[in-house]
């Protein structure tokens, strides 16, 4: 893994984030490889971009995310904020009292079955030095290959993890090095009071010299160790006090590291248990600011949910997969399908060798100031044994291939600006028709000589004046233990569809995965109405957003900054209705 790769830092900020951000690294660990593989069909994708290699304290090669996690203190369940893999604990103070010491401990977290087989592999791999390709492929591993050991029983219905998720460090795989977990010691996880709910207070966290003193320290130790810094990935929550926290911190990146690309991503989660609506209004608010400043200060910036109306406060049903079956209620389960499009829609700068970076991604899908994008997948592509690419597209006739991730309401989008298509899982002998040589296809796409050819004119006739870069990678997206199974059974274990009447029996390890990320008109109507709503606010009566150091003409401000970016996407023939802003709640 020794070659040169253009890195990127990640920020995860918020708890709903960590759960998407948690399946991603998962869905990567279970993909790593080794340049000594070159016949592997993962090596495609860089590793270096995202992961960095290290030594414990002992001499063993590590490989880690390069990451800052930031959450709330009880977020962590049986985790240590250290992590595992180096062995170190957090230095205890001297104590100077000489009178009677009370202690008081509390019992350990019971680990679920998951992370107990989780702890039993890691000791086999400290005594074994190996891993085997179908087990879990923790940080700590051997250079430059792995060598193959015995399989394990890692099969998804022994862990029951559906019931036995509460946090996101309940599923995580992958080991994280000391720098990475950041705790915030103010706001308790599960308190029922003084929650972290408002804008302001993670603007005003960010302004304590502490709290920025040990951000910036660990900010520092990865980017000092980059060869080549292409930037960064920020998941941050968009409808809590994550929100103002993430814009500081993105603030922050921009000012000291310009000229680097900034792909921030804003999720809120398919549900909330609280529906209070005083705190369905705060969390209204918070996305209001979170996108305006989160936009301002990133390259591009996409909010992404399966619920269409996560941004207003009159939640609509989730959005459905045709061949998914997933439990909008479960964080584990709608994160799940998040980290999947992400890890898809990242591919173009992470592949080797790559003729894209980072900030040419983002520099193309953000013309002329139109920084907030939507994101769309079909998870799975829905792809036969016998399909070819061609095939696969032709059968949408007039329908386009995908699903909405952003909270852009029931808007179809029709037209787009720019966009960046991928698509991954599929071999390249099966990116183009396989007729005979003289048998005319059924369409142009069958006369079509690459997959990006394929791929670029099926999307010029449904957008022939969008600015459009495709990529095709042959990796498919991995999906196992601890990938919730909620696939139909008409997949088998490759994530292609079988026969009609046929049903599979056999766990789905591996899927191909279609995604877009499109800077697109149907963003003028979303944020028009998100002004209107709020317009119609009378915000003197939430007196905590406001007491949380947001001044009421600081966000008027930004409510008009928000009418300003609405405006940025309107197409020239089409007529506003009035901005009747009156009628105030």
């Amino acid at each position: 893994m020794g070659s040169v790769s253009r890195e990127v830092v990640t920020l995860q900020l918020g708890h709903y984030s960590n759960f998407v951000g948690t399946h991603w690294w998962n869905i990567q660990d279970a993909a790593l490889c080794y340049d000594a593989e070159p016949s592997n069909p993962y090596s495609e994708i860089s590793n270096n971009v995202l992961f960095r290699e290290g030594l414990t304290l002992r001499g063993q090669p590590t490989y880690t995310p390069r990451l800052i996690i930031m959450d709330l203190k009880g977020s962590l369940s049986s985790l240590k904020q250290e992590g595992a893999l180096y062995g170190i604990s957090q230095t205890e103070p001297a104590l100077t009292w000489k009178g009677n010491l009370t202690v008081h401990k509390e019992d350990p977290i019971i680990k679920n079955q998951f992370l107990q087989q989780l702890d039993r592999l890691s000791g086999e791999v400290d005594s074994n030095r190996n891993l085997d390709s179908t087990a879990f492929q923790g940080e700590e591993r051997p250079a430059p290959r792995p060598v193959a050991g015995r399989p394990l029983d890692l099969s998804q219905s022994a862990y029951q993890l559906e019931s036995n998720v509460r946090v996101w460090s309940d599923y995580l795989r992958v080991h994280l090095h000391p720098k990475t977990i950041s705790v915030i010691q103010q706001f308790n996880h599960s308190s029922t009071s003084d929650r972290f709910e408002a804008f302001g207070f993670g603007e005003k966290l960010v302004r304590d010299p502490s709290f920025l003193d040990d951000f910036e320290d660990r900010l520092h130790f990865y980017i000092e160790e980059c060869d080549y810094l292409q930037g960064f990935h920020v998941l941050c929550d968009l409808q809590d006090g994550f929100s103002g926290l993430s814009a500081k911190v993105v603030e922050l990146l921009n000012d000291e590291y310009g000229g680097k690309g900034i792909f921030t991503c804003g999720f809120t989660p398919t549900s909330y248990t609280d529906t209070n609506p005083v705190k369905e209004v705060h969390r209204l608010l918070n996305s209001v600011m979170g996108i305006v400043h989160l936009s301002n200060r990133s390259s591009i910036f996409c909010p992404m949910s399966l619920n269409r109306n996560a941004l207003g406060r009159k939640r609509s049903s989730p959005v459905t997969f045709p061949h998914v079956m997933y439990d909008a209620s479960l964080n584990y389960h709608s994160s799940a399908l998040l980290a999947t499009a992400l890890e898809t829609l990242t591919t173009p700068y992470r592949l080797q060798p790559s003729t894209v970076s980072l900030t040419q991604l983002t520099d193309a899908l953000n013309q002329s100031g139109r920084k907030v994008i939507t994101a769309s997948a079909t998870i799975p592509f829905p792809l036969r044994d016998v399909d070819t690419l061609p095939d696969v597209l032709c059968n949408q006739h007039t329908e386009l291939p995908w699903t909405g991730l952003s909270p852009c309401g029931d808007f179809k989008e029709t037209r787009c600006f720019a966009q960046s298509v991928v698509i991954r899982g599929i071999s390249s002998e099966r990116q183009i028709s396989n007729l005979p040589p003289g048998v005319k296809g059924t369409s142009i796409l069958h006369a079509c000589p690459t997959g990006e050819e394929v791929l670029s004119t099926f999307l010029h006739s449904h957008f022939p004046t969008a600015l459009s870069a495709v990529h095709l990678a042959q990796s498919p997206c991995k999906v196992t233990t601890p990938y919730p199974q909620f696939f139909t059974p008409s997949f088998n274990k490759e994530g292609q569809l079988i026969g009609s009447g046929l049903t599979s029996t056999s766990a789905v390890e591996s899927i191909p995965v279609l995604t877009a990320l499109q800077s697109s008109p149907v963003l003028h109507s979303v944020l028009r109405n998100l002004y209107r709503e709020v317009s119609r606010l009378n915000l003197r009566k939430f007196s905590t957003f406001l007491s949380a150091s947001t001044e009421l003409d600081d966000f008027r401000e930004v409510l008009e900054e928000l009418k300003t970016l609405s405006q940025s996407y309107k197409m020239n023939f089409e007529v506003d209705e009035s901005e009747d802003d009156s009628d105030a709640e």
